[in-house]
């Protein structure tokens, strides 16, 4: 879920940042090479902008659960009678009654002590930590893939018709991703397409009309 998260981060954000950079250009040229150049900047950059920002968040994410780990290994060590009367009380929190909570922690903690205490009070599968670089890297490459659908929508097109084109393509994929990410996290998926056909479109229409003044104004 970490990467799959992130890999429809990046090509939402592929999508958009791209689309409206190229739109922006379009709007005040229907020279191909500034376009061109204009886009494959916005991807490099952002693939690589992307991609640092997922390490750097998922791996600050990794520190603090292997600190959570390291801290909950050292009360057990230190404290087992009362890291078992704790397990106990969460157990009786959720409903059990005071011996069957008692009798639960006590064969849990008797299994693995470990494991029962991270997965009760921490929530965290000390096997399935957080993986920066598995998030840098779909991040990066879902970027890369949402930035290509904009630039070729833009790039084929001829000239009058390339701005229309790449507002169709572009929408499309916004509402795409869109059901994609409510499918992800279980939300309404009207919601989240129209939140994001309507936030492309907007950010689409805004760069295209600042680039047809910065044309219009021969800067």
């Amino acid at each position: 879920m970490n990467w799959l998260r992130a890999g429809v981060l990046g090509a939402n954000d592929g999508i958009v940042s791209t689309a409206g950079l190229v739109v922006g250009v379009a709007g005040a040229t229907v020279e191909r090479g500034p376009i061109l150049t204009a886009g494959i900047a916005g991807l490099v950059a952002g693939a690589v902008s992307m991609a640092l920002g997922e390490y750097v968040s998922v791996s600050s994410q990794r520190d603090t659960e292997k600190a959570m780990l390291d801290k909950e290994r050292a009360e057990l060590e230190e404290y087992p009678e009362e890291e078992l009367a704790e397990l106990a009380g969460m157990y009786r929190a959720k409903g059990l009654s005071e011996e069957t909570a008692q009798k639960v922690a006590e064969e849990l903690t008797e299994h693995d002590a470990f494991a029962a205490h991270v997965d009760a009070e921490l929530g965290i599968d000390p096997d399935e930590l957080t993986n920066p670089w598995h998030a840098a890297g779909a991040s990066a490459v879902a970027f890369t893939l949402g930035s290509l659908l904009p630039l070729l929508a833009i790039m084929l097109p001829p000239a009058g018709a390339r701005v229309a084109v790449t507002f169709v393509v572009v929408l499309v994929a916004l509402a795409l991703t869109g059901l994609l990410s409510a499918a992800l996290g279980s939300a309404p998926r009207r919601t989240a397409v129209l939140r994001l056909v309507v936030g492309g479109a907007l950010a689409m229409a805004v760069t295209y009309g600042i680039g047809q003044l910065v044309g219009a104004a021969g800067i």
